[in-house]
């Protein structure tokens, strides 16, 4: 049963490409806070960039640093997170291969492979780690996960993959994928007509990358009979969320649902009277599992109200509906001072009208 509260939770996402989930977070809290509520902060993910932070900071993760092979094949400082007790490890695609460590005219989908990923989970597992989680977001890559499996011990070959390595590294280890896509691993829907584009790719990159995913789909079927091909959520990560499910036997989740299920929002949510969620930007992407809408979703299960601050709103009034949003407030701001402030300002508006609303119920 919920505890009645005149507490606030302030759960918003990042601001891609201008604020962290936190920062959003401490900004929204800092307005509702000037208008006279108490905040509990709750930065969120969905699988994609950004979600080792928000973990490292509730499940008091451990970072534990390692030279990897980045996107473009030189060496950088990668990291994964290690729970006190050794046994999770959370790695992050995008601290590996991401698109944001590639220049975007350096931006090679045909040359980014995520073998950096792949040699995070080795040294997890190495480490002692028995459950990892790969959060399969933000990445440069569209090779399948053909590096991450290289870098795990597979050998490909004309007719199929050698996985004994493979099978040696990760046994007795649950390795999952947190998803942000639903997409299918090849096809007009898939890793490379749809996200290639994204990170580089020219029409003629992309079919040639569908072709290398095709490829890679076939050896799969070949060797263990997993056909990544039309499984929805294969296409995460450049595909590599389907090249580990067909050839590491990994399990591939929703990535906000897994996200939200580690931070514990179900608690959060008892003692808070409303939520304040929010993102860049409110569209149609959000209603296909982001993680502020998987956050809506859980406030209406149990009855509290949820709001939205965000960049720009472009549901209408019908779709927001769906996510039973009350008051949508937009920053309309560009550069991360300018935001922060917006954010700031819309909470302390907020704020004051919903003191206004719960002294009238």
């Amino acid at each position: 049963m919920r505890v009645s509260s005149k507490k606030a939770l302030v759960a918003p996402d990042s601001f891609k490409g201008t604020l962290s989930a936190s920062q959003a977070a401490m900004s929204i809290a800092s307005g509702l806070k000037k208008s006279g509520w108490s905040c509990d902060i709750l930065p969120i993910a969905d699988g994609g960039e950004g979600t080792l932070d928000v973990l490292t900071n509730k499940l008091k993760l451990k970072l534990v640093p390692v030279e990897v092979t980045g996107p473009l094949g030189t060496t950088i400082t990668s990291r994964y997170g290690l729970s006190p007790d050794g046994k999770l490890a959370i790695v992050e695609m995008a601290d590996a291969c991401g698109l944001e460590l590639v220049g975007a005219r350096d931006r090679d989908p045909i040359a980014a492979t995520s073998h950096g990923v792949g040699e995070l989970v080795r040294t997890a597992a190495a480490d002692g780690a028995r459950n990892v989680i790969v959060a399969a977001g933000g990445s440069a890559t569209c090779d399948g996960g053909r590096g991450a499996l290289e870098a795990l011990g597979a050998k490909f070959k004309r007719q199929g993959v050698d996985l004994e390595a493979v099978q040696k590294l990760l046994k007795g280890v649950v390795l999952r994928v947190a998803c942000d896509v639903r997409s299918p691993f090849t096809g007009p829907a898939g890793a490379a007509h749809v996200y290639a584009p994204q990170k580089g790719a020219d029409d003629k990159d992309v079919a040639t990358l569908e072709r290398r995913l095709k490829r890679l789909a076939g050896l799969a079927r070949q060797t263990t009979g997993r056909n990544p091909t039309d499984v929805a959520m294969a296409g995460a990560g450049g595909g590599l969320a389907g090249g580990l499910w067909a050839l590491a036997k990994t399990e591939l989740k929703p990535g906000a649902p897994l996200v939200l299920e580690l931070l514990d929002l179900d608690s959060a949510l008892e003692t808070s009277s409303f939520v304040v969620t929010g993102e860049g930007k409110l569209d149609r992407q959000t209603l296909a599992g982001k993680a502020p809408a998987e956050v809506a979703i859980a406030a209406r299960q149990r009855g509290i109200p949820c709001h939205a601050i965000v960049g720009l709103n472009k549901l209408d009034a019908f779709d927001l509906r769906q996510l039973d949003l009350h008051y949508v407030y937009e920053a309309r701001a560009r550069g991360t001072r300018a935001v922060k402030k917006a954010l700031t300002t819309r909470a302390f508006e907020m704020g004051k009208a919903l003191k206004k609303d719960f002294d009238k119920s």
